[in-house]
């Protein structure tokens, strides 16, 4: 039923769009426009209703110039899973006639030219063509685009949201062919947001291929320094050494930002008094930068992990190697920064905690202090309420009586706030 219905929109827009081509009118293509879009909305609308499952069989049972027609009026966010729900015939067919990438992915292809980075910016397969990169950069890629940058280089580049999946100690090995694989963490240091992003890493041919599913400022450091310091990177390899290297360099970077940030909670915390309200919003900042630190933790020690591999596989130059060790070496001077943070966060944590319970006590020591005052009073004021009182004072008008009960009651209650203050001027150290 649902293949009958975009066989219909598709007829009527073949045979709308004939008889206007073959009449010659005034604005005739503002009419044609119109009419066409007419029935492209129509056919997305009903599309979207449909589930990917069906969509997959309407579009094999279409010929070329159908299937194409009916594939750009299909959202983005549907496309990887059709991909997988077609079948190989119509899947070629579809990549054979399409050699552009989708608006949302970010191919960048680095080649070298006088010793300095050359960036090109791939909107296409096309545009690979004629350049020999050492490095090919893919940024919010789907399994579409992957597809097309592999099946050029000859290789299957992996999808971004499927690396978590991966076990930790599965995520760097190589292939029979070559291809060296690592699934490396990247920190993304961010106020509020920061987060480790798993990074993708192929080296086949010499070629060095990431793939991760947003930009981090380690990627557009090496950019930058590669372009224009000459001689910088010569292969692949040194690529992606420099990559963990500036990772490395970003990591200390955070580290020195917070120790700023936990130098101004340290002047709070060390003040005479800090209310309830500044307390909670310092336990804040301690919980951030203690997330930081911990991030900044697992960052170098995926990096460290990574570095390992590549030396005990001996995949790695005597050159390669020695920049690598010395890596190794930055990485574990950080182990010593992140583990002193971590003593002193915990000390400003407990300070502040500390400052809580000391308010919480100033406010128990208040109520207590009422309580004795009152105490002897509701004794008196027991006695008071008695019949016994009544009789005893009987032949004294009960405006006086009780009035002097009254005072005698303050001065019953100033006396013993006397005797509290006296003890708590005793206890006082000299």
């Amino acid at each position: 039923m649902s293949l009958q219905a975009v066989q219909d929109l598709l007829s009527k827009h073949r045979l709308v769009a004939d008889m206007i081509n073959r009449q010659v009118m005034p604005r005739q293509d503002l009419v044609e426009t119109m009419v066409q879009k007419q029935h492209l909305v129509e056919l997305r609308l009903l599309l979207a209703r449909l589930k990917p499952a069906e969509i997959a069989e309407i579009l094999d049972q279409l010929p070329p110039e159908d299937l194409f027609l009916v594939w750009g009026q299909i959202d983005d966010d549907q496309v990887d899973d059709l991909l997988d729900e077609v079948s190989d015939t119509t899947r070629d067919t579809l990549a054979s006639r399409s050699s552009y990438l989708g608006s949302a992915c970010v191919v960048n292809a680095f080649e070298l030219a006088q010793g300095r980075l050359c960036q090109t910016t791939v909107e296409s397969v096309e545009d690979l063509e004629g350049i020999k990169p050492i490095w090919v950069d893919l940024v919010g890629s789907t399994k579409a685009d992957r597809r097309k940058i592999g099946q050029y280089f000859g290789l299957e580049l992996p999808d971004s949201e499927d690396l978590t999946d991966i076990e930790s100690s599965a995520r760097f090995y190589v292939e029979e062919n070559g291809e060296i694989h690592l699934h490396s963490d990247f920190l993304l240091d961010r106020e509020g947001d920061s987060r480790n992003v798993l990074v993708a890493f192929i080296l086949f041919r010499d070629v060095l291929f990431s793939v991760r599913k947003e930009e981090l400022p380690v990627f557009r450091l090496q950019r930058l320094r590669a372009r224009i310091q000459a001689g910088y990177v010569s292969d692949g390899m040194g690529m992606l050494l420099d990559l963990y290297a500036a990772d490395a360099e970003y990591s200390a970077d955070s580290l020195e930002e917070i120790y700023s940030a936990l130098g101004e909670v340290g002047k709070k915390v060390l003040s005479e008094t800090m209310t309830d309200q500044e307390a909670a919003e310092t336990l804040a900042d301690i919980a951030e930068e203690e997330d930081l630190n911990g991030r900044i933790r697992r960052n170098v020690l995926d990096t460290r992990r990574a570095l390992t591999f590549l030396i005990r596989r001996k995949l790695l130059s005597a050159i390669q190697l020695e920049d690598a060790q010395q890596i190794l070496r930055d990485i574990e001077s950080l182990d010593g920064h992140t583990a002193f943070l971590f003593d002193k966060i915990n000390f400003l944590m407990d300070a502040t905690v500390g400052f809580i319970n000391i308010n919480q006590n100033r406010v128990i020591y208040r109520l207590t202090v009422l309580s004795v005052i009152f105490m002897p009073l509701n004794v008196i004021a027991g006695i008071g309420g008695m019949s016994e009182f009544s009789m005893m004072t009987k032949n004294i008008p009960w405006p006086v009586s009780y009035a002097i009960f009254s005072v005698g009651m303050l001065i019953v209650a100033w006396f013993t706030f006397f005797i509290l203050r006296f003890y708590e001027r005793r206890k006082r150290p000299r």
